[in-house]
């Protein structure tokens, strides 16, 4: 059995069968009531790319909020290796998951299982197109330090999820805090290459990274998203934001003050983490 609907991007989500529509209404219960799934129920019934984003969407359409844009994630070989993927994906993020910086977040409430990653955040000025160089992209967006928050539907998901939940899971999106936004034509394409970031936990440096980790240059990343979505049907819209893919390997965000401090005239990012 399939069933057709329209979701929040004004998109129809065709041919979800009873599976998906399962799954799909599993990671809603657990989005609403912080209540993980295991992943062991469901890794043998998800394998396939289309099938994933279908149920994303679904998810997407059952938590009825505005979209606010997307996250890249697998954006290094590291991370492709680690989940058996030669390419990144994408999820959907609601609106109100991406904040300003300073923010603060919630063990117990916000959060189920969530990790720390350094990244860039863009935001579309306009409309983008599949046709758009960097420097178009460039012209197009603003851009702003960032440090995302994954956090997955799944218990004890990182780093052995399937990469077909990921997807199904919005790309285990949780919240984005983002920075000071300045043009991004401001910046050459060699200075987005090498922004770097240190990321420090109750101010003792956890990790650092290079932002030439994401495809080599984090607009690479946004540029593989608008074509994405394009072959799929969709576009990136004026006003919304991508997360782009994190600079470093991601340790767990734990309770305490979280700083990610950038080079390149990149605002800090904070995160106050309460229990």
């Amino acid at each position: 059995m399939t069933n057709t609907r329209t979701n929040q991007t004004n998109e129809t989500v065709v041919g979800l069968n009873d599976t998906e529509e399962k799954l799909a209404q599993a990671l809603y219960h657990a989005y609403m009531n912080r209540e993980a799934l295991k992943m062991d129920d469901w890794t043998n019934l998800m394998n396939d790319e289309e099938a994933s984003y279908r149920v994303q969407r679904r998810l997407m359409e059952l938590k009825a909020q505005p979209l606010g844009g997307y996250k890249v994630s697998l954006t290094s070989k590291q991370t492709q290796d680690m989940f058996d993927s030669t390419e990144p994906l994408y999820g959907a993020q609601v609106q109100d998951h991406f904040v300003k910086s300073p923010a603060t977040l919630s063990l117990s409430s916000d959060l189920m299982d969530p990790l720390a990653e350094v990244e860039l955040v863009f935001k579309a000025k306009e409309d983008l197109s599949v046709n758009d160089s960097l420097e178009d992209l460039a012209r197009k967006t603003t851009v702003a330090s960032g440090v995302e928050v994954p956090d997955s539907r799944f218990s004890d998901w990182f780093p052995s999820l399937s990469k077909y939940l990921v997807m199904s899971d919005a790309a285990v999106g949780g919240y984005v805090v983002y920075g000071e936004e300045r043009d991004t034509s401001e910046f050459s394409l060699k200075d987005l290459e090498n922004v770097h970031t240190k990321l420090y936990h109750n101010g003792k440096e956890e990790v650092d990274g290079v932002s030439s980790e994401v495809l080599g240059n984090p607009l690479n990343s946004l540029q593989w998203l608008v074509k994405k979505l394009h072959e799929q049907g969709q576009s990136f819209k004026a006003g919304q934001r991508v997360s782009s893919g994190t600079f470093l390997l991601p340790p767990r965000l734990t309770e305490g003050d979280w700083t990610a401090k950038f080079d390149n005239g990149f605002s800090d990012v904070t995160v106050n983490v309460k229990e």
